[in-house]
């Protein structure tokens, strides 16, 4: 095994990943940046979520390396991983998964009363999070009394309320109408660079890519390019103007 180079908060080498013996990843190598916003973007089925889900630890790829702060994620145990998961780690889903008999500031509360926080901070933290998100006055309902848009807000707010060092967040913007999707972007990508949080954004909009400091493109489980946001916004525009 080869450690990560020094300034990668995460690193992956030659992953390879199959379902139902149909190849999802295959070689798939990067490395992201503490701090950076990544986006991996390619079409559906490509294999961003199968590589969120090994870099994650959720998943250990059937051959290859994952690393995090220098340290071999694809040979921790499952308990070494879920702990991972938990303290340094927040995931978004395309659809929020919010515990039903919770209420909004609850659920943002979760991951930071999980970790052991005062209840009270762990309060302050999620009500905090909720107002930037616009759903402040949702704080006391339940998810069942939320519109979609304001469960998907709710989520976003708790992987953010963790101050993870790593978000995973898969299509976070997929579920919302496009203005709600723009507002959520621009405080996910907002909040990320304000706290240096390393972000990792699996999406197929170019639109939504073009957020990022880099984007990763997938194709049939391949890694094709690496471009930064600049290049990712030209190179649609190009294909708008053909």
């Amino acid at each position: 095994m080869v450690a990560p180079p020094d300034n990668d908060v995460l690193w992956a080498r030659s992953l390879h990943h199959s379902h139902d013996n149909s190849p999802a990843l295959q070689g798939v190598s990067l490395g992201v940046r503490e701090g950076e916003i990544l986006a991996v973007h390619g079409p559906r089925g490509c294999g961003k979520t199968t590589l969120l889900h090994c870099l994650s630890g959720q998943t250990v790829a059937e051959e290859g390396e994952v690393w995090f702060n220098s340290a071999p994620v694809h040979t921790m145990s499952a308990l070494q991983r879920e702990r991972l998961r938990r303290d340094r780690f927040a995931w978004i889903d395309p659809r929020p998964t919010l515990v039903p008999e919770l209420t909004a500031w609850e659920n943002a509360a979760l991951p930071l009363l999980l970790r052991g926080t005062p209840h009270r901070a762990a309060k302050a933290a999620a009500l905090e999070w909720l107002e930037r998100l616009d759903v402040g006055a949702c704080a006391k309902r339940r998810p069942r009394a939320l519109l979609q848009a304001q469960r998907q807000r709710v989520a976003v707010a708790r992987a953010l309320a963790a101050e993870p060092t790593v978000l995973f967040a898969d299509e976070p913007t997929a579920a919302l109408h496009t203005a709600d999707g723009r507002q959520v972007l621009r405080t996910l990508t907002a909040a990320a660079r304000s706290h240096r949080i390393t972000v990792v954004l699996a999406t197929y909009d170019a639109d939504v890519a073009a957020h990022a400091d880099r984007s990763v493109a997938l194709l049939d489980g391949r890694r094709v390019n690496s471009l930064t946001a600049d290049e990712v916004e030209g190179r649609d525009a190009c294909s708008l103007s053909v």
